[in-house]
């Protein structure tokens, strides 16, 4: 797995980009990502009041 930027706004561009370009869902995504990981993922984005989207399949 890639290096995750640390910035949650830079974090934000690419998991969505991620999302967009090779998962279907955040469940197929946090596959590939260790739990802790995914979890920080979320945590960090949840910060900037961002929420995924399973309908759009990204975070807003």
């Amino acid at each position: 797995m890639q290096n995750l930027p640390k910035d949650p706004v830079m974090l934000l561009s690419v998991v969505n980009t991620m999302l967009r370009d090779k998962y279907d869902s955040l469940d197929a995504m946090k596959e590939d990502l260790s739990p802790e990981v995914a979890e920080d993922v979320i945590k960090k984005l949840k910060g900037i009041n961002y929420e995924y989207s399973k309908e759009e399949n990204r975070f807003l």
